[in-house]
């Protein structure tokens, strides 16, 4: 069978494939190990949603809360469920004013570093033989670049995309944590996997920034509605300059 691509090995790990696609993917995974650990990272996406809440829940200002509760008049007062006990707690920092913007700025913070994170646990795994089987051709990158565009509110075009020394292999749409981020996938001739990556952001237009993230060097900043990261192995003065690069057509 053709390659799989994530949006298929998502929908096995789901148990949404029939009987023929799942053992047809079995085999292959059985036999390829680059795509058992796809599978794998795909597989630890899966994370404990409901202990991010707690942790918003213990971020409450339960003292405050509760005199507010104690106070308003209330005929009848059903038991406070989790959700509504989370949402109650949000509108308490609300209230508070200073309080909120802080928590609010944390979380922000957070997310911004978290999908680099999750960005930068995928590539890890990624070798040249990992992307040495896509195919190449520009009808087909054509296509999936409209997939992102439609998902991400973009514009992109193969020319935007071009790089000295890399080669284009493919253009997908991830999601980590509910987040849809889109990969925009090379092979460097000289440094191996390249990837240029994007998701929504409502933090304005920020500068180049570094990082380094499981031995990849990672160049990221944030135009307007978008936040981008360029993440592979080449040296850090020579990734800015591509970033810089694609920076300029993708805001033209």
């Amino acid at each position: 069978m053709n390659a799989p691509s994530d949006e298929q090995l998502v929908a096995y790990l789901d148990n949404e494939l029939d009987g023929e696609q799942r053992s047809q993917l079995e085999s292959a995974i059985a036999e390829d190990p680059l795509l058992s650990l796809r599978v794998q990272w795909l597989r630890r996406s899966s994370l404990p949603f409901p202990a991010a809440y707690d942790e918003l829940a213990l971020q409450a200002p339960l003292d405050r809360l509760q005199a507010r509760l104690d106070t308003a008049p209330s005929p009848v007062r059903p038991g406070l469920s989790r959700r509504g006990f989370i949402a109650a707690g949000a509108a308490a920092l609300v209230v508070s004013g200073v309080a909120a913007d802080r928590v609010f700025l944390g979380w922000q913070l957070r997310q911004a570093h978290n999908w680099r994170a999750r960005v930068g646990d995928y590539m890890a795994l990624y070798v040249p033989q990992t992307l040495d089987h896509l195919p190449t051709d520009e009808a087909s990158h054509r296509a999936q670049l409209r997939t992102i565009d439609a998902r991400l509110g973009l514009n992109l075009s193969t020319a935007m995309l071009k790089l000295p020394g890399a080669e284009l292999k493919r253009a997908q749409m991830l999601e980590y944590d509910g987040v849809p981020i889109a990969q925009m996938t090379f092979l460097d001739s000289q440094h191996g996997p390249l990837a240029l990556c994007v998701t929504r952001s409502n933090s304005g237009s920020l500068a180049l920034a570094h990082e380094r993230r499981h031995a990849l060097n990672v160049v990221y900043w944030t135009e307007r509605e978008h936040a981008w990261m360029l993440i592979g192995h080449n040296p850090p003065a020579a990734l800015e300059e591509l970033a810089q690069r694609l920076r300029e057509r993708l805001s033209a």
